[in-house]
């Protein structure tokens, strides 16, 4: 029976890494493949466990008690992600992201490739990587005229923005993932990883800086750019902000899940957001005719319609179908094989890394966390988190930014593969010796 198990959930993955050939949501498979995993356990009635990561053993426990722990564990990741997405939206409601485009006073192309990918991995740690690259490409699209020279921009933003969400707890959805499973916290994970990253962003742009791509200058005029439309946008994009990055300090004071300070931070913006806007709203219904977005609706209500729910599903999917095989014992026998078959977790994680180019990073993590019981914040969570993060900039396909960056600027899979990837490999296999320097020998941990 556990074979059957295998081979549905290795199809279902399949499914979703060749999403775009099969031109079906990877939402589907996901789901799909999460319940039809948890069907054939109940019944077949399968023995089921739960990890005890003290003892490093599993104890056996019953379906409907450790279905309901990963699915409490699941919608914490979820009201987190939620809570983040529709700040984000908010701002973008009050055109806040527009106040960037005041930061671009160059027209030169190397100072430009510089300051976007700085942007890029600033912004990436506070609003994640692929949010940040939405707007920073829409921004660029302003800028650049060019559309060559647009791709080699948008090339570096998607490594820039991959290696920005890596050493923050909210700027992507794996390191996410393992702040809020306890596995890393916030001032631990930054103190380890942000080096790295920097060394996996600076050292692609410093060999890129070089091309002739970022030679001479751009010919449109900077100064010509619209203003934000609301004038409000400047205000609710540092309020916005400032609330996403006060959630770790909420989680490090009240020692409160995460998600309960995502859901403060929510009410403080929509509360500004509310006061700000000019529409009118009824508690219970939308006043006038209909339901339009911009005349008559809260921004509140505007920016919950706007987020990504497919996402949402995919990532419940795709985690209580890991929690599948955690369940039964797999990943935890899975990785004392590893182990003894790779004794250097260093390579394994490093492979992981590679992996993640290839398929979703997301359930990699999670098969990690369910693989392996080191305690919190051990060097092992904060090198998963930089991998997974960083390693999907090797193929356009490796992560969310690179996807939503593939789909805006239409950038041809072989083209990234040959002009990109061999950066973002360098700017990886760079940033992963820096972590192990510092581990080793700077850090003494």
């Amino acid at each position: 029976m556990e074979t059957i198990i295998i081979i549905v959930f290795l199809a279902g993955y399949l499914a979703i890494t060749l999403e775009h050939t099969l031109k079906i949501d990877k939402l589907i498979p996901a789901l799909a493949m999460m319940a039809i995993l948890w069907a054939i356990i109940a019944l077949a009635h399968m023995d089921v466990f739960e990890v005890n990561a003290e003892l490093r053993e599993l104890e056996p426990t019953h379906i409907d008690e450790i279905l309901l722990h990963h699915l409490g564990k699941t919608a914490e990741i979820l009201v987190f992600l939620l809570g983040a997405m529709t700040i984000v939206e908010i701002i973008d409601y009050f055109d806040g992201f527009a106040t960037i485009k005041g930061f671009i006073r160059t027209r030169s192309k190397r100072k430009l490739l510089w300051l976007f990918s700085i942007l890029a991995f600033i912004l990436s740690a506070i609003i994640d990587n692929l949010t940040a690259t939405i707007v920073l490409i829409t921004i660029l699209q302003k800028v650049i005229k060019d559309r060559t020279t647009r791709l080699w921009f948008a090339g570096m933003i998607i490594i820039a923005a991959n290696a920005g969400g890596a050493w923050s707890p909210i700027g992507d959805v794996t390191t996410t993932m393992l702040w809020i499973a306890n596995k890393v916290s916030a001032l631990q994970l930054i103190e380890h990883v942000l080096l790295p990253s920097i060394v996996c962003m600076v050292i692609p742009v410093l060999v890129a800086s070089r091309y002739k791509a970022f030679s001479g200058f751009i010919e449109s005029e900077i100064d010509e750019m619209e203003a934000p439309k609301s004038k409000y946008g400047g205000l609710m994009l540092y309020l916005g902000l400032g609330a996403i990055v006060f959630v770790p300090f909420f989680k490090t004071v009240t020692h409160l899940p995460p998600y309960v300070g995502m859901m403060l931070s929510l009410a403080v913006v929509a509360t500004f957001a509310e006061i700000y806007s000019s529409s009118k709203f009824s508690i219970s219904t939308i006043e006038g005719e209909g339901h339009d977005t911009v005349g008559h609706h809260s921004p509140v209500h505007h920016s919950l319609s706007k987020i990504e729910l497919p996402s949402i599903l995919f990532f419940l999917g795709i985690l209580l179908a890991v929690a599948a095989l955690e369940s039964l014992g797999l990943l935890f026998n899975y990785a004392e094989s590893l182990n003894t078959a790779i004794p250097n977790t260093d390579i394994v994680v490093m492979l992981f890394g590679v992996g993640s180019a290839v398929i979703d990073n997301v359930p990699l993590v999670a098969a990690s966390m369910g693989m392996f019981a080191q305690a919190m914040d051990d060097p092992l969570w904060h090198f998963i988190a930089y991998s997974a993060g960083t390693g999907g900039s090797m193929l356009i396909i490796g992560s969310a930014a690179g996807v939503v960056a593939m789909g805006m600027e239409k950038i041809d899979f072989f083209w990234y593969l040959k002009k990109i990837s061999w950066l973002a490999l360098i700017g990886f296999v760079a940033g992963a010796g820096a972590f192990i320097l510092m581990r080793d020998f700077v850090l003494h941990v």
